[in-house]
């Protein structure tokens, strides 16, 4: 039976190292099924989180050879044989042990962000258009795979004035959905700080649920804002209409 050699990351916190398996492949393994093996024949102590093995929990979020991704959607029949394959955390957020971090800042961001608001008296009627628009942004899953790979949060740490790629997509499928009232552009602005991405799609590239987070939801809020803080004229013409 071919084997694959994995280089895990072991360690808690700050300190670590990779160590290197030998592990058995079979026929539609995918990295987390080589994870389990290690742990049931290796290591039992090895720490990696994940729930349903069917890319749909976005629990098992890692980086397989540097590269941001699912560890159950990474099939091992992508690697050449005899490459070595690295299994470590993602990097963005704060690391607890082996390949488990602590992504709780993502779930205090999505405090801040104002909920759906319908009108009291909102009629539930709409174009399936409408609702389509913003229905891709339903599929997000949590993996955080954006943010892991988001310059602004990965090489900056600029949590404190960056929401990331995944509060950009929940903000606009609140923006853009027809029976929403709230106007969330000052917040989009000036707390999630969208002028800060600089549009480089690859947080697209890693997302697992094929979002066009960039082109769908960034770039669009991005107009917004601009049309509402930068457009002169627009400026200009609400000035007239309020006074009136």
């Amino acid at each position: 039976m071919p084997e694959a050699i994995l280089k895990v990351f072991r360690g808690e916190k700050d300190s670590g190292t990779f160590e290197t398996y030998k592990v058995p492949i079979e026929e539609g393994m995918v990295v987390l099924d080589a994870i389990h093996y290690i742990q049931q024949n290796n290591d039992p102590s090895l720490a990696v989180r994940w729930n349903c093995k069917a890319a749909k929990c976005g629990s098992c979020s890692a980086e397989v050879n540097g590269r941001p991704a699912l560890l159950c959607k990474s099939r091992m029949d992508k690697f050449e044989p005899g490459q070595e394959i690295t299994v470590q955390p993602i990097k963005t957020f704060p690391h607890l042990k082996d390949l488990v971090t602590d992504v709780s800042w993502n779930y205090e961001v999505n405090k801040k962000i104002t909920p759906f608001t319908p009108a009291p008296d909102a009629n539930w009627t709409f174009y399936q258009e409408d609702i389509e628009r913003v229905q891709e942004f339903r599929k997000c899953i949590e993996c955080f795979l954006c943010q892991d790979v988001c310059h602004v949060l990965r090489d900056h740490n600029r949590k404190d004035a960056f929401y990331g790629p995944r509060f950009m997509v929940r903000m606009a499928s609140l923006e853009m959905h027809p029976l929403d009232t709230a106007n969330r552009l000052k917040s989009i602005k000036e707390d999630a700080g969208i002028g800060m991405c600089n549009i480089t799609k690859c947080c697209t590239e890693v997302c697992p649920e094929d979002i066009h987070i960039t082109d769908n939801a960034i770039i669009p809020m991005k107009e917004r804002v601009v049309d509402e803080f930068y457009d002169p004229i627009g400026k200009f013409l609400k000035s007239i209409f309020a006074g009136k």
